[in-house]
């Protein structure tokens, strides 16, 4: 951490925010005044410390590095504020560059909005912060400008966090669903519904055997390794809200083609499986944070999950399906005993607030 920041007794950094004045956020903290100024100063400008971002302007300037960028742009409201794995400031951070890997980029630059609830404790804010600025570290990205607004009490859930990333393109590849073709191979990076399940225990209080922790993480990496091998990447897609199902019946209805998985095929945990026994869920359907679908020519299989299973995030990178040489816009999985089915998106809401 930066030199300048006053510590505790155990050597991590402290709030930089009087505590024994202001312990809690107060609407004057968005009110344009001189505790707004004090809060962005010292809270945020001391972690996030990139030269356009301390010159505290409307907007940042940069020069880009290729022709082609991408842009996205996410809002986290996710309840609890801290969960098994991650917080709502990593989160924040590894939803947007992974968007943007997503999009064969490599992130670059991020915003930052803060909408914060009256009367949430600065140190919970100063711990989000810290996150943040770990997470944006060990992602490559720079926080370049930003945005604080305070709401009533009662109007919030504490905070929310609004980010919008820019990434370098560095290749002549496009990725998108309109890319692939009959006969792709579907490859996915790794165990599903870690994130979901670590989300709803934490919120309900539930206690398992063993704790399950959120797979929410970076995939620049090993997203980008592909590039560099020389990989035809057709699409790729993280699986967030909606998890494996919804992302395939997207990919299918976008591009036309039917896709076909094998259900003995996907990893799942055992205790997570457990636990969405228990909590009548489906683990293809439940959010990850840290996971991705590749589709690539079926030549380039056995490379890509040479090239996925030597990251830690992709470790556990396999092969779940293929596109077929049929165009019906549907998902079919082969389930465990051999009946085939149709795979579609589940209507409602199956986990509330997971992002």
């Amino acid at each position: 951490m930066n030199e300048h920041h006053p510590h505790d007794i155990s050597g991590g950094p402290v709030c930089p925010i009087p505590i024994s004045d202001y312990p809690r956020v107060l609407l004057a903290h968005g009110g344009g005044g001189k505790l707004m100024h004090q809060l962005i100063g010292k809270m945020f400008l001391s972690l996030f410390s990139h030269p356009e971002l301390q010159k505290q302007h409307d907007g940042a300037v940069f020069t880009p590095e290729t022709e082609r960028l991408a842009f996205s742009t996410d809002s986290y409201v996710i309840h609890p504020l801290f969960f098994p794995g991650g917080d709502i400031g990593s989160l924040a951070v590894h939803g947007t560059v992974n968007d943007l890997a997503m999009c064969g980029a490599r992130p670059r630059y991020l915003s930052a909005g803060f909408i914060l609830e009256e009367g949430l404790p600065m140190e919970t804010l100063w711990q989000i912060v810290q996150s943040m600025h770990a997470a944006a570290q060990q992602c490559g990205v720079a926080i370049v400008t930003g945005d604080t607004k305070v709401v009533d009490r009662g109007k919030g859930d504490g905070v929310y966090i609004n980010t919008a990333g820019i990434g370098m393109i560095e290749h002549e590849q496009e990725i998108s669903p309109a890319r692939v073709e009959a006969g792709d191979a579907l490859i996915l990076s790794g165990d599903l519904g870690r994130h979901g399940i670590a989300i709803m225990a934490t919120r309900e209080g539930l206690a398992f055997e063993s704790v399950i922790e959120s797979d929410s993480a970076p995939l620049v990496e090993p997203v980008l390794a592909l590039f560099e091998a020389g990989v035809e990447v057709h699409c790729l897609r993280d699986l967030t809200r909606g998890g494996l199902a919804s992302a395939l019946v997207e990919i299918a209805e976008s591009s036309g083609w039917n896709i076909h998985v094998e259900e003995r095929a996907i990893p799942v945990r055992e205790d997570v499986q457990g636990a969405c026994e228990i909590l009548g869920l489906d683990p293809l359907y439940i959010a990850n944070e840290g996971r991705f679908i590749a589709l690539v020519k079926s030549a380039d299989a056995a490379k890509v999950l040479s090239v996925l299973q030597s990251f830690p995030v992709s470790a556990g990178a396999t092969v779940i399906g293929e596109v077929e040489a049929k165009q019906s816009h549907r998902v079919f999985m082969t389930g465990r005993i051999g009946a085939r089915r149709i795979v579609d998106m589940f209507s409602g809401e199956q986990l509330p607030r997971i992002c």
